[in-house]
């Protein structure tokens, strides 16, 4: 969320810095100012009201003891009057109040200054390339390779539940509780504390951050909760309206869960195969820091990301991206893009994020600074990794045409067993 007096005292940069997201705000946060005049407008009326009714009872308890009935009287008729014009006056500064705050939850977060321009995904800035030498090209999609080793079953999740609904089968199914293993494993080990989540949580979850209001149609909605689109969601919330003493922070949390999104907006991408599920499994991490620290922070994040994917020596590259690509809450981000040889491009894998302190306004989540004084947190988050899309990588690059050669790390999952035919 971002500051309202930040918008009005700086409107100019504020409209030039979100314009970096390839979008004009400007109308949207004209119409945001004129609310909050309309809102401070008529808080001064209710003060000014309330002043006079303070002033008329004192007048009425000098009359008491004057015992003047008439002159009480006329002034507690004032009163009542008073109290009218108060309660309209408060159903009117509710009405704009509430229409300001919705249309401020629209509105992004402000990028980082030094974020790359462009429009989409192609605009992205390509930040470094690892193990990329000799990269494999071609080869079999991923989902044939499941099906004819018996991994996936794709018709049976289908006949369960619908399109981009998987069931992984036999030796399949034990591969994803093994690269889950191993990538929560990496976590703790280097400081993450590990949590083991609900899947459903209540709507001032999802608009802390900042799923709601922007992204509905793209949630599974239960009666009025919601069924957590990354685990992002619960670990930030963790620390909802909190005052945190700054000897806790850098605070790490990880966790592994099954995440849903309808992907409403990804008609016709993706449609065979584990890239694009409704249904998905990942391990995620979520820093809380201070205001300092946050991008030293994220530096080191994505170096837990990369360290994920070279466990399992596959080929990537890291993105920074641009303006028109970052997400909503984010300021900056860097994507982590994992080779897949059928298809002959990288594909994203994780992302991890740097939100500054704009989750943490929604969730009012602060931090006593040196000066004693309460300040928001930053909050940061990351896939430590997309476990299908992991499983997914891992079919196209170790399959040899007859086999499937395991990765070293995930060799003793399976009996030390070189292969998987």
């Amino acid at each position: 969320m971002l500051d309202i007096n930040k918008i009005e005292n700086d409107f100019d940069k504020v409209c030039s810095d979100l314009g970096k997201r390839n979008k004009d705000f400007k109308n949207e946060l004209n119409e945001i100012v004129e609310l909050n005049l309309q809102r401070k407008k008529i808080t001064f009326e209710v003060e000014e009201l309330k002043s006079e009714k303070n002033k008329i009872s004192k007048d009425i308890g000098v009359l008491a003891r004057e015992n003047k009935k008439d002159e009480i009287e006329k002034l507690k008729n004032a009163v009542s009057e008073i109290n009218i014009k108060i309660e309209k006056l408060d159903y009117e500064l509710k009405n704009v109040s509430d229409n300001l705050n919705l249309k401020l939850s629209y509105i992004p977060n402000i990028p980082n200054k030094n974020i790359p321009l462009g429009k989409d995904e192609e605009d992205n800035v390509e930040v470094k390339k690892w193990n990329s030498d000799n990269l494999k090209n071609g080869g079999e999609a991923h989902w044939e390779i499941a099906s004819k080793l018996g991994l996936v079953d794709f018709e049976l999740g289908a006949k369960l539940s619908g399109s981009r609904f998987v069931v992984y089968t036999n030796k399949g199914a034990k591969m994803i509780r093994a690269l889950t293993d191993i990538l929560i494993n990496r976590h703790t080990n280097n400081g993450y504390k590990e949590m083991w989540l609900p899947l459903i949580v209540n709507k001032e979850n999802m608009y802390g951050t900042g799923q709601l209001p922007k992204f509905e149609e793209d949630a599974y909605k239960v009666d009025d909760q919601y069924l957590i689109p990354t685990s992002e969601v619960p670990l930030t919330n963790t620390v909802r309206d909190k005052i945190l003493d700054k000897s806790e922070l850098p605070m790490y949390l990880t966790a592994f869960t099954q995440c849903f999104r309808k992907e409403a907006g990804s008609a016709g991408r993706d449609t065979k195969g584990l890239i694009r599920l409704h249904q998905f499994n990942k391990v995620e991490m979520v820093k809380i820091t201070d205001s300092k620290t946050s991008y030293e922070e994220l530096d080191k994040m994505l170096l837990d990301a990369e360290d994920c994917l070279q466990l399992f020596n596959l080929p990537y590259r890291v993105v920074e991206l641009c303006g028109g690509d970052i997400g909503f809450s984010s300021a900056k981000t860097y994507d982590l893009e994992v080779w897949f040889p059928n298809q002959n491009k990288f594909r994203e894998i994780s992302s991890c994020s740097n939100c500054l302190d704009f989750q943490a306004k929604r969730i009012m989540t602060r931090y006593k600074n040196d000066e004693g004084k309460n300040e928001y947190v930053h909050t940061l988050n990351g896939s430590g990794l997309a476990i299908d899309r992991l499983f997914a990588a891992i079919m196209e690059n170790y399959y040899d045409g007859e086999k499937l050669i395991l990765p070293e790390v995930l060799k003793q999952y399976f009996g030390n067993q070189e292969f998987l035919k």
